[in-house]
């Protein structure tokens, strides 16, 4: 098992070392890496998250609105009968 998992770390190694000798001169001489039609397809990828964060955290916002508002009104309502004194004082039935 040992010697499979050292085998993998050596294949990893082996591929991050030939991308960095592939990809770095080529990156330094102002080659694209990816092709038009790869470009086309990170570019539609990144707006397509970009659409999905926007609305999740919109989404998240608007819960936590409606959570915050939820909260508001249960606490004004068990405090609202009250006064000044009782603050912080519980009672035994």
């Amino acid at each position: 098992m040992v010697a499979l998992i050292i085998g993998m770390l050596v294949c990893v190694a082996l591929a991050v070392a030939v991308v960095a000798v592939v990809a770095i001169p080529a990156r330094r001489e102002g080659r694209d890496l990816l092709t038009p039609q790869g470009e086309e397809l990170i570019s539609a990828a990144k707006d397509k998250a970009r659409e999905k964060t926007e609305s999740a955290l919109e989404k998240t916002g608007d819960a936590l609105s409606t959570a915050k508002d939820k909260v508001t009104d249960s606490v004004g309502s068990i405090g609202s009968g009250s006064t000044p004194e009782d603050t912080g004082r519980h009672r035994a039935g």
